[in-house]
């Protein structure tokens, strides 16, 4: 089972390049212009808070004032899109669901939901709003890469009460994690959160997050956390794993070893090769020329 469950996942970046391939030729967006981020998107508080993080003299706790604290887990509430934002994705997404294009599920654990870069949101948003994030990550988060988040894999995750209720405990294969509710429509279903994967305690504590929609929550990769089921409704939630090669490649935040590095397509789970040594350039006789 194991061997087969290595097989499974050696080939999910081929199929997905296939599929993306499909989608690109012959998927009509409904709402084309959610694709490339822009400005309006974003709500007027992240573009406040991004300003702030850019400014000289920025600092820590400059930043923590425009933030929502969660108990002492470094897990960090703010707005990023706006509503009308919002319910334009999550229509697009339900297009896209209906249609009878192929579709990849994120992981093992959400079996509905949408994988961005399948779409093509990549390079046009995803990217983009990854680096617009470097400035806040670097000052909440050094020490996993957070000036230096140079990847991400991007999925919707969708719950309803005749698909995906909740999520079990886990965390994620990322350095730092936004989480960013959409909507729609829905009742109970908080977040949780425990310890840090790297610092375990003998009883853990657990905290609970209303999930509130536009707004994000950024959080260290390796928290655990899980949803508790909804009640009613319907939620739908983007999920962006930021990662750092320059930290993962010293040491992969999933097995806790130093990575062997195969070639792949696409981000390659964020690790990098490292760069060849350059040979020493050639010495020049000035005085001749």
């Amino acid at each position: 089972q194991i061997e087969a469950e290595v097989q499974r996942r050696k080939q999910l970046s081929h199929q997905s390049v296939e599929r993306r391939a499909i989608i690109s030729q012959c998927y009509k967006p409904k709402h084309p212009e959610v694709y490339t981020l822009q400005d309006s998107f974003l709500a007027p508080e992240f573009l406040e808070i991004e300003r702030f993080c850019t400014s000289p003299g920025a600092d820590l706790q400059g930043l923590l004032s425009y933030l929502e604290s969660f108990s002492d887990k470094r897990i960090y509430g703010l707005p990023v899109f706006t509503e009308q934002f919002c319910q334009a994705l999550v229509d697009e997404l339900e297009n896209f669901e209906q249609s009878d294009m192929p579709k990849g599920r994120p992981n093992t654990m959400n079996n509905y939901g949408v994988l961005l870069n399948e779409l093509g949101m990549d390079e046009p948003f995803l990217t983009p709003l990854r680096e617009r994030l470097l400035p806040i990550t670097a000052l909440l988060y050094p020490e996993l890469g957070g000036a230096c988040l140079d990847s991400h894999k991007a999925f919707v995750v969708k719950y309803s009460l005749h698909e995906d209720l909740d999520l079990s405990s886990h965390y994620d294969n990322a350095e730092v994690t936004l989480n960013v509710s959409l909507g729609k429509e829905f009742t109970e279903g908080n977040l949780y959160f425990g310890d840090f994967i790297q610092d375990p305690s003998p009883v853990p504590k657990y905290i609970e997050v209303e999930h509130v929609g536009g707004r994000g929550l950024l959080h260290r990769g390796g928290q655990i956390h899980g949803a508790l089921p909804i009640a009613s409704g319907q939620r739908w939630n983007l999920i962006v794993w930021m990662r750092s090669s320059a930290i993962r490649n010293q040491l992969c935040p999933m097995c806790r070893r130093q990575p062997e590095l195969v070639e792949a397509e696409g981000f390659g789970d964020g690790f990098t090769e490292p760069l060849q040594e350059e040979e020493p350039p050639q010495t020049v006789n000035v005085c001749a020329l």
